[in-house]
């Protein structure tokens, strides 16, 4: 379980419990069924005519990814990309097809296959730039699916709201509060649950998926290095050590505190 979606829950679950106990006289208050039902149908039927079905459906499956903690396995990768290059400079080819068949990245599996096809280094490069790029692209619009989705919410939010000030207006004149009061909860509830689901639902998938493609992408990278440096024929030392700078962690890649001063001869020394 990812721990950061946990503490969102948890901190929007208090909020919310927060401002239904603590400042309504009933919770119930919030409760409104048919204005919930305008803002979710009605960003459901333009999400699905906005995108082809395929790719609402992608998408609806993708909503468990930001429950669960993702590993992109960067570490696996170079250990498997360092001992491949031992291997390849060792001239070993047999030995290098054996371990890619162990393999469970496809990407440095189709890398590593054409370097030992004898491919054009730039071709390779082309190739597998293009498979990042298309899984750029295809996980951004993913994610944009989100967005729009947000974007929808409050647009029905305000669309109940005019709906629910209509219905209120045509039985002003009976002055019945108990038939103004639930069309006047359905005119202020519904943009309250558009903004809601935004802010609270919709957006924050998006920037999690968003990030999840940052860190994909990273990932593919270092293997594209990975790749380029085994076809240069660089020793599997130097090559270890560039590709674990892709995962080093720095406070600070500009400056840092610096190695100890010493202190000047005599510091310190009764005179």
């Amino acid at each position: 379980m990812n721990p950061s979606t946990l503490i969102g829950i948890f901190a929007s679950s208090v909020l919310l419990v927060s401002v239904l106990f603590f400042t309504a006289e009933s919770p119930q208050s919030f409760l409104n069924l048919p204005g919930l039902a305008i803002v979710l149908a009605g960003t459901m039927a333009a999400t699905f005519i906005s995108y082809p079905l395929k790719e609402v459906l992608r998408v609806v499956r993708l909503v468990g990814l930001v429950f669960r903690r993702e590993n992109t396995y960067s570490r696996d990768d170079i250990k498997e990309l360092v001992d491949m290059s031992r291997l390849w400079f060792k001239g070993d080819v047999r030995a290098v097809e054996a371990a890619l068949e162990q393999t469970r990245n496809p990407f440095l599996r189709t890398g590593i296959q054409l370097v030992i096809a004898n491919t054009k280094e730039q071709e390779i490069f082309d190739l597998l730039r293009w498979r990042i790029a298309r899984l750029k692209a295809r996980e951004q619009a993913e994610a944009q699916i989100f967005r729009t989705m947000a974007t929808y919410a409050p647009a029905f939010g305000m669309i109940g709201t005019l709906v629910g000030l209509v219905n209120m207006l045509e039985v002003m004149e009976a002055g019945d509060l108990e038939v103004i009061g639930p069309r006047m909860a359905v005119a202020l509830l519904t943009t309250f649950y558009g903004i809601l689901l935004a802010n609270l639902v919709f957006k924050p998938i998006a920037v999690k998926l968003e990030r999840r493609t940052e860190e994909r992408l990273i990932a593919m990278n270092m293997v594209l290095e990975g790749i380029s440096l085994i076809t240069k024929r660089r020793l599997p030392s130097f090559i270890e050590e560039t590709l674990n700078s892709f995962v080093a962690n720095y406070h600070d890649e500009i400056r840092d505190a610096g190695p100890p001063r010493q202190a000047p001869d005599g510091a310190g020394q009764n005179a």
